[in-house]
């Protein structure tokens, strides 16, 4: 059984979510985050990203950074920027990009069943990432950004949900940056019987995004519950905030990558290599980039020219759910063996870009370095369901989903 509850969310005010709502923590730079909140004291990102109101260069792990998170936390609740729901509820959080629209459940979700596998994860997390979002936790006693989970798409929680959007007034509803915002309170006791009920019945939740958020969250709890000799398991730390959204509306894009070099390979040499392992087939010129039309094809920059690669059936291991991965197979067969990129998590070497970006700041990146390109056909969310529940992890950077949550629209105080 998948656990949900309903919990009194910390949010803002109508009128300021504008100015309030800010991107995810960990998809802008410090510089970025600066920009961004420059002449806005409302941003969430006072909160999430506190060493903008540092002095320039403060170590990210500085004590001094979370205490400003407490802070401003603190400062926002005061200055009646962010309220407290009076009862406890769920919320529903929509999403529009384009004609594509998904809808997301917002609650609290168990840290237990985290522990215990029904929540499943497909990525490793950072020790020092885990950290430092353990101790963003526990100083502003807030989860503050969602996790963003899915499950296996039901008829019966979709005809709910459409209901309720047809026949209910968002609370927010705003566009920022192409995509559309919309925020509902479920706030009648029998419909959110319903839907905890429901998820009752699910078996499993799947993590899409917020990997070091959910790993923090659970180390609260763990610390909380041994310190605690009243521990009932109804306290809010048992519990982290999250969003579920069913896997058929969900949307990965591709995720790029870009070598700085050819490992010291001349282009012919290098080009011989790949010949090894994939077929290559010359598409187009600069300007014209080439995206991969389906699994195990991949596109590659290379000087000038956009080239067409397809896995040679013997590199395919179409029984492994990882190796078969097309971030697998063009790292095990060409970012490793041929260009020396042991651990591209580590490796200074190569870079990853999203999707969104679009495939020119491919070629711009590879022509700057004299180094090479390639664009990925997105790895599928069955993809990631099928890793997770063989309890493997996928390589770094296989998903990139769009569009993304934004910060601050809700919070998990864990005093309520």
């Amino acid at each position: 059984m998948a656990i949900i509850r309903p919990f009194k969310a910390l949010r803002p005010r109508k009128d300021l979510v504008l100015k309030v709502q800010s991107p995810p923590y960990d998809v802008v730079s410090t510089e970025e985050a600066r920009e961004l909140a420059k002449d806005n004291p409302f941003s969430f990102l006072h909160i999430t990203r506190p060493e903008i109101d540092l002095p320039s260069g403060i170590d990210l792990y500085d004590e001094r950074v979370y205490l400003k998170a407490k802070e401003n936390l603190e400062r926002f609740i005061k200055d009646g920027v962010l309220f407290k729901d009076e009862k406890p509820m769920l919320y529903l959080y929509v999403q529009k990009m384009g004609d594509r629209v998904q809808h997301g459940i917002v609650g609290v979700f168990s840290c237990e069943e985290y522990d215990r596998g029904i929540i499943k994860k497909h990525e490793n997390t950072r020790i020092e990432k885990e950290i430092d979002r353990t101790k963003h936790i526990e100083y502003t006693n807030a989860q503050n950004g969602p996790v963003f989970l899915t499950y296996k798409a039901r008829k019966n929680l979709r005809d709910i949900v459409k209901d309720f959007v047809n026949s209910t007034t968002p609370e927010y509803d705003f566009e920022v940056d192409g995509v559309r915002h919309t925020f509902y309170l479920m706030d009648d006791d029998k419909l959110i019987k319903k839907i905890v009920d429901i998820f009752g019945s699910i078996d499993y939740l799947y993590i899409a995004d917020g990997h070091h958020r959910s790993a923090a969250a659970v180390r609260v709890w763990k610390k909380r519950m041994e310190e605690n000799p009243n521990h009932t398991g109804e306290e809010p730390y048992n519990f982290f905030l999250a969003v579920a959204f069913p896997h058929d509306e969900l949307f990965i894009m591709d995720y790029n990558r870009v070598v700085k070099d050819l490992n010291g390979l001349s282009k012919e040499d290098f080009i011989k290599k790949v010949g090894e392992k994939f077929e290559i087939e010359e598409k187009s010129k600069r300007g014209n980039p080439y995206r991969p039309e389906k699994r195990h094809t991949f596109g590659m920059y290379l000087d000038g020219k956009w080239y067409k690669l397809t896995a040679k059936p013997e590199i395919v291991n179409e029984n492994d759910p990882v190796k078969r991965l097309d971030v697998a197979i063009l790292q095990d067969n060409l970012l490793d063996p041929i260009l020396g990129i042991k651990n591209p998590r580590k490796d200074k070497r190569i870079e990853f870009v999203g999707g969104i970006r679009g495939l020119s700041v491919l070629e711009e990146k590879a022509d700057k370095t004299g180094g090479v390109a390639f664009s990925m056909y997105p790895t599928s969310i069955e993809e990631l369901m099928a890793v997770a529940d063989a309890g493997l992890v996928m390589p770094p950077k296989s998903t990139w989903f769009e569009p993304k949550l934004r910060s601050g629209l809700f919070v998990h105080k864990l005093d309520e």
